[in-house]
């Protein structure tokens, strides 16, 4: 680990506890329009309130394009403060980004596989995945917890 860079590239050996998990039951939201990327944590939380009529900070991630489709911004509230992390391809341009006459809104809702798809500039509208995970009704949780009790 290097003493003057200890959360650097160089320390790939060693794991951040402090890093995003992209769980199945995370509620993503992609804005449909480009945004002005010099738009930074405060102006992206704005636009979310008053333009996407969303609540910056319920825990949702927030996903955003820059007009070129080279880069994503990703904006979430962990309960502590905000996260904002960009993602700029070093080849090529986004091959696939919802429009918003398509969802008839300006948000389009994507599962946490498809995001990680679309990190990799991939096309998440096509990849295969397994049936979304499922809660357990509560009734039924109950009663197997009353079975299970001595």
């Amino acid at each position: 680990m290097s003493p003057r860079f200890p959360h650097s590239a160089l320390n790939f050996y060693a794991p951040d506890p402090a890093m995003i998990q992209l769980v199945p039951q995370l509620r993503i939201l992609l804005a449909c329009e480009p945004v002005d990327f010099r738009k930074g944590i405060d102006s992206l939380a704005a636009l979310c309130k008053y333009q996407l009529a969303q609540e910056p900070m319920s825990g949702a991630v927030f996903v955003f394009r820059n007009a070129a489709g080279t880069a994503l911004k990703l904006l979430t509230y962990d309960g502590s403060g905000y996260w904002l992390c960009l993602r700029r391809f070093s080849r090529g341009r986004l091959k696939w980004w919802p429009r918003s006459s398509q969802a008839n809104s300006a948000l389009h809702p994507l599962e946490a596989q498809q995001l990680q798809v679309l990190l990799y500039n991939g096309l998440p509208e096509n990849a295969g995945f397994d049936e979304a995970w499922r809660k357990i009704d509560s009734a039924t949780f109950i009663q197997a917890a009353r079975a299970a009790a001595p």
